[in-house]
């Protein structure tokens, strides 16, 4: 899924920067470069993961909480006080959560820089990978232009991107929200079919749409 707060930057903000600097560099637009760009980006946001309603609901929302927490670690270099900051918990149930879930914490402390810096980063990376995959449809002075652009294009883009992610409970809202959203459509919105497949109680899965504010159409 695909914050809609984030796919409306991509599409107002992040694109025109882009398309500026393939005219500058390139002399031309990519459309599929540009699309290849703007997608990977849209993917990086926190609230972006698979809805597998073939999992019960628990067991879909423990794989969750466990790429969320996984995120968190990744662009905190496995600060688990920052971590905690962010998803708006206390720090043990984050080591709760790690121990549980048997994160391995260690690999995401190999990386020291922090704050925009990184982000520009991640980023940059994404504009690499991208551009790497057209290489063979650029002449190589121009491969080489745009490529040389990257750190700056990087930066611009990354001004733009939010700074906060969404804390643990409000990701686990939406998580909810979309999960039960896409159960319901494959059972033709039927509550009491739709809890049996999911692993709820009818009563449990009534009171959660009716406090998610989900019903048919909205």
């Amino acid at each position: 899924m695909i914050d809609e707060q984030l796919e409306r930057l991509v599409e107002q903000k992040i694109k025109p920067l882009l398309e500026d600097a393939m005219h500058t560099k390139l002399g031309i637009t990519i459309t599929e470069l540009e699309s290849d760009i703007s997608d990977k980006l849209k993917k990086s946001s926190l609230l972006d993961f698979e809805i597998n309603t073939n999992l019960k609901f628990k067991q879909a929302k423990k794989k969750f909480k466990k790429e969320y927490v996984a995120k968190l670690l990744q662009l905190n270099f496995g600060n688990v006080a920052d971590v905690a900051k962010f998803a708006n918990v206390d720090r043990r149930s984050i080591h709760r959560f790690i121990a549980e879930m048997k994160i391995e914490v260690e690999k995401f402390r190999d990386i020291m820089q922090k704050g925009k810096y990184v982000k520009r980063l991640a980023v940059q990376d994404i504009i690499q990978d991208s551009l790497e995959q057209y290489k063979s449809a650029l002449s190589l002075d121009r491969y080489k232009a745009f490529y040389a652009e990257a750190p700056q294009l990087s930066e611009d883009i990354s001004k733009e991107l939010p700074e906060k992610p969404a804390t643990l409970k409000e990701a686990e809202l939406e998580f909810e929200k979309m999960y039960f959203e896409k159960a319901l459509e494959e059972n033709k919105w039927n509550i009491s079919k739709t809890a049996r497949k999911i692993g709820l109680r009818f009563e449990t899965l009534h009171r959660k749409l009716k406090v998610l504010g989900i019903k048919r159409g909205s």
